[in-house]
């Protein structure tokens, strides 16, 4: 079902859809945060709660004083996601007033809310039962990839941090420095130096399950004009589920555009429902959605996800920090591996980094400037969040690490 495209020029017509509705232009620079949990029994920690118990907590949880909504993923982790804001300051407030609500809401009934990129200690498994996410799993398995993709779906969280696209006459410039931004966020923001209960030696395992499943929906969009690369990089993407009758999973490897070139593949032709469901199914680390999604930051303890939030806003939306920065990450923008393997040990980046910050501290909102200059002194001294945790967990174990954070 659906509306066909058309039969003339299917690729033609699914690409300007897909490019028409990347970005919409103004002139407002408003800002939308979202911040993922991993959940945490209080009594039995290492155990994840059932799904059944997930849904009854959730389900009685009152209305967040901010009017942040509260959704749940493959592993029964917890995100609040904000109201669009004016600007930074009111998103952190936001953010900040309602995780404290449901921190207090969580701890009455012997749960907390982790924010880490990571699961430290509990082993990977999927605990939502959607037809989604089983699908999902079922393509992971069927393109050799199930490990990464499952841990993605169940013991990763993120912050995420969502601004408007700006004029039309800026976009091709604003996208090419939050692309140049992601190795530096990578870099800074890890809290998953551990996952499943092991250490895989990655700075950032988070971003290594992402580097694990198929780079044809998790790699950046390529440079240039934004909505014609994101049209080009959808219809390049592998189909990863097909809806009618419910969810399936596609088991072989087939392209949107191979799909419109050969329709018996799937059996019938595809329809702009399928375009508009397949672009759900696709995870670049700066996802166009009409705003900007940049989605390559790890979920973060609340001493250090204000300061982030900050860092990134400042460094987009400043004029003159967007300037510097745009010059400091140029010989780093493409180095994202690099910064999920080791961090800030690759000295180029340790560089940008250095550079980005000070722009940051010198020029975010005044609200927020302790915590920014916070994060300034951490990085100074040689560490980032994910080496603070990788220190505890081999200090204390996996384990106990996750318990502290549950009950801070």
């Amino acid at each position: 079902e659906g509306a066909l495209l058309d039969a003339a020029d299917p690729r033609g017509h699914a690409h300007a859809h897909v490019a028409a509705q990347a970005l919409r232009s103004g002139s407002e620079r408003r800002v939308g945060l979202e911040l993922e949990f991993h959940l945490i029994d209080l009594v039995t920690p290492l155990r994840r709660p059932t799904w059944a118990a997930i849904q009854s907590l959730v389900d009685r949880l009152p209305p967040m004083p901010s009017g942040s909504s509260v959704t749940l993923e493959p592993g029964g982790q917890i995100e609040l996601s904000t109201p669009v804001s004016p600007d930074v300051s009111s998103a952190v407030a936001a953010l900040r007033e309602d995780r404290s609500a449901l921190r207090a809401e969580l701890a009455e009934r012997r749960y907390g809310a982790v924010p880490l990129g990571a699961d430290p200690a509990r082993p990977v498994r999927r605990i939502n039962p959607g037809a989604r996410y089983v699908a999902m799993e079922r393509h992971f398995a069927a393109m050799g990839c199930e490990l990464a993709g499952r841990s993605m779906m169940s013991s990763t969280a993120a912050l995420q941090v969502n601004l408007d696209a700006g004029p039309a006459s800026g976009w091709t410039e604003r996208l090419a420095l939050v692309r140049s931004l992601v190795p530096l966020l990578v870099a800074l923001s890890s809290t998953s130096p551990w996952l499943g209960g092991r250490t895989s030696g990655w700075h950032s395992m988070r971003q290594e399950t992402w580097h694990g499943i198929d780079h044809g929906r998790s790699d950046p969009i390529r440079a240039g004009e934004p909505t014609s690369a994101w049209a080009d990089y959808a219809l390049a993407a592998p189909v990863m589920l097909l809806r009618g009758g419910g969810l399936s999973p596609v088991t072989d490897r087939l392209s949107f555009a191979d799909w419109l070139r050969e329709p018996a593949r799937i059996g019938r032709p595809a329809t702009l429902d399928d375009l508009d469901y397949h672009l759900t199914t696709l995870f670049p680390p700066v996802r166009p959605r009409g705003y900007l999604e940049i989605r390559c930051i790890d979920s973060l303890p609340d001493r250090w996800w204000p300061a982030l939030a900050a860092i990134v806003v400042t460094l987009v939306d400043h004029p003159l920090a967007a300037e510097g920065a745009a010059d400091a990450c140029a010989p780093v923008a493409t180095a994202w591996e690099s910064a999920a393997r080791t961090g800030l040990a690759d000295p180029p980046l340790r560089r940008a980094a250095a550079t980005c910050l000070d722009l940051a501290a010198l020029h975010c909102p005044p609200d927020l400037k302790a915590e920014v200059e916070e994060f300034v002194e951490l990085v100074a001294a040689g560490r980032t969040p994910g080496d603070d945790r990788r220190a505890q967990v081999e200090r204390s174990g996996a384990l106990h690490v996750l318990e502290e954070e549950a009950r801070a």
